[in-house]
């Protein structure tokens, strides 16, 4: 029996995979060394912390914990959630908090909430491309607003509201994914001034707050949010566990967070009770803020290590340096590509994403995302050793 390209869905068509994970099949090679990824290290992972509050959980609240449960959420972590969110400044009450499978599961409310085919939703340019996926399978137009070292330009971003009159504006706003730029607190107050002036709801995806290895925490785009515009989106994925699929959502709008609650239904009918109250406890217990101490010390040191390893590069390569996240951008000489080099990458035992995945338009063929986090220092030396010969030998 052969499939025929009638029996699929026509919106289906254009949507393509992601190619980070297009590039994991790639990397079955014994030693490969991969900078291709997003996770965290498996030494921020607890396996020996998580097990026995899974115990306790399910002792202690018995069968229930194993049941169905509210889409809303369970009712102790939303309010554990709403005391790590008070700690970050962002001011809500707990009525307003929707856990989520991660922040990715956030945007995806959003989109099934507010788009309609050909609605238009505005990105940083370059943006995840997770997201850029995401609001294709909704077939918004994507409009990119330029960025720069500062992250999404307001005049950029206010001359796109104007022009396109977008429902949603998507912005990573903290060690963005893939520049590891950060937005400054001016353009932060101003993207939270446009979405009201406007009426654009901002989708402000902060996963990678708490990852800072240098500099000042800066107050959320949510925190200068007076009318409600802004929907902030957490995540404990990149914090405590990538796996259990626990983060949140920040929704001022009642309306609006009813429809996400009707659209959450019809994806899993909420959360695992058990994740939930695996996280509760762990929050409760207050063990989150003293773990994320423990372990930025160790990005930060896989950090630099990266960045030393630039040194061997051409010249002419530009990189931006990050305070904090799991990732360092870099755009090599113009006249290279490193969609054709990716491969010769590969066969030396290293890995990465090249530069082009995250822009809507594609182009700027010359950068690339690298990531950290996911390997020791001593292999991040070897990594950048080898990817540096690959790179001049094709330079």
């Amino acid at each position: 029996m052969q499939f025929q390209d009638s029996l699929f869905a026509k919106h289906m068509a254009p949507i393509t995979g992601s190619a980070i994970r297009d590039i994991f099949k790639l990397l079955g090679k014994p030693g490969m060394i991969s900078f291709a990824g997003g996770n965290p290290s498996n030494q921020a992972l607890e396996p020996e912390v998580i097990a026995p509050i899974a115990k306790e959980v399910i002792e202690t609240i018995g069968a229930p914990i194993l049941q169905y449960g509210a889409t809303e959420g369970f009712i102790p972590l939303r309010g554990s959630i709403h005391q790590f969110l008070t700690e970050e400044g962002v001011i809500c009450q707990e009525s307003e908090i929707l856990p989520t499978e991660g922040s990715t599961q956030g945007l995806d409310l959003l989109l099934k909430a507010l788009i309609d085919p050909g609605d238009v939703v505005l990105v940083e340019d370059p943006t995840f491309l997770g997201a850029l996926q995401s609001i294709r399978t909704y077939h918004a137009k994507i409009v990119p607003v330029a960025s720069d070292e500062l992250g999404v330009i307001p005049e950029a971003l206010e001359e796109a509201m104007k022009t396109y009159h977008p429902k949603l504006a998507y912005i990573i706003p903290t060690f963005q994914n893939p520049t590891g730029v950060t937005l400054n607190v001016e353009r932060r107050k101003r993207v939270a001034e446009l979405a009201a002036q406007y009426g654009v709801i901002v989708a402000e995806d902060d996963p990678y707050r708490d990852l800072r290895y240098e500099g000042e925490a800066l107050p959320t785009i949510k925190s200068f949010d007076q009318e409600g515009w802004v929907v902030y989106l957490s995540s404990f994925s990149k914090l405590i566990s990538p796996g259990m699929r626990v983060g949140a959502m920040v929704i001022s709008f009642p309306t609006l967070m009813r429809k996400c609650v009707i659209g959450k239904q019809s994806s899993d009918l909420h959360c695992p009770l058990i994740t939930q109250a695996i996280v509760d406890s762990y929050l409760r217990k207050g063990l989150l803020r003293p773990h994320i101490d423990r372990i930025v010390k160790g990005y930060k040191a896989q950090m630099n290590a990266m960045l030393e390893g630039f040194s061997a590069f051409p010249e002419g390569t530009k990189l931006n340096k990050p305070e904090g996240g799991l990732f360092v951008w870099a755009a090599l000489p113009e006249h290279m590509n490193t969609l054709g080099i990716l491969n010769k990458a590969i066969e030396a035992g290293v890995a990465f994403v090249p530069g082009t995945h995250f822009y809507s338009e594609g182009g700027h063929e010359n950068t690339m995302r690298l990531n950290f986090s996911n390997s020791p220092v001593e292999m991040i030396y070897e990594g950048m050793e080898k990817l540096s010969k690959v790179l001049n030998d094709a330079k």
